[in-house]
């Protein structure tokens, strides 16, 4: 019969409400660290924000590190989903500047979440294998772009990651919110590409040379 109560409906209700009630702490959590600062999160001040007796915030978060991980995968997912939202450039050259660009303004955006995602900031964290997922398919992601780009030596990985921290950490340090480092990703893709470029250029062999014989 049609109004026959289905005994699986009020688990996933339950687990649904579950779901909501801790992405909604993690958005607080969020906006206290953006107040306080990461390790001034307060778990008092973030179970209030949420109507969240004291004990029951063990159901969502066993301890900080446990809530830090969280905030760390939902981070990573963020920028995960940024990056899958834009349709790629046609040129794969020209797609390099626009990732680099795109993931400086990222960093720029939320100086707190760039803290905790690409910096030690918080003594004794270290990201669960889960909250590592996102990041391991947005590096999967980057490489495939590296890769139609012709960059795909390992030194020459490393050589894009470091531009892209570098200009992060400088526009993050020096000029949140704004352009001045997002600006020179050009530059520096260009820069990296061309040494790649010459890289990859074979030497031609010089003819041989026959000596003359002396009589």
């Amino acid at each position: 019969p049609a109004n026959e109560k289905d005994p699986a409906a009020a688990p996933d209700r339950r687990g649904q409400r579950h779901m909501a009630k801790r992405a909604r702490i993690i958005d607080n959590a969020w906006s206290l660290a953006r107040r306080d600062g990461l390790a001034g999160i307060s778990l008092r001040d973030l179970a209030d924000s949420v109507d969240l007796r004291q004990p029951s915030r063990y159901a969502y978060f066993e301890s900080k590190l446990d809530l830090y991980d969280a905030m760390f995968e939902d981070g990573q997912r963020q920028l995960l989903d940024r990056c899958r939202a834009r349709e790629p450039l046609a040129d794969p050259r020209e797609e390099l500047v626009a990732v680099v660009e795109d993931l400086v303004r990222f960093s720029s955006e939320d100086v707190v979440r760039h803290q905790l995602l690409f910096q030690r900031t918080i003594a004794g964290f270290e990201p669960s294998d889960s909250a590592m997922e996102p990041a391991r398919q947005f590096v999967d992601l980057m490489t495939e772009r590296l890769h139609a780009a012709g960059v795909d030596g390992p030194a020459d990985v490393d050589v894009f990651s470091a531009i892209v921290s570098g200009l992060a950490h400088q526009q993050v340090a020096n000029d949140p919110g704004g352009e001045r480092w997002v600006h020179l990703a050009r530059r520096v893709v260009e820069a990296l590409i061309a040494d790649v470029d010459r890289r990859s250029v074979r030497p031609t062999k010089k003819p041989a040379t026959t000596r003359r014989v002396k009589k």
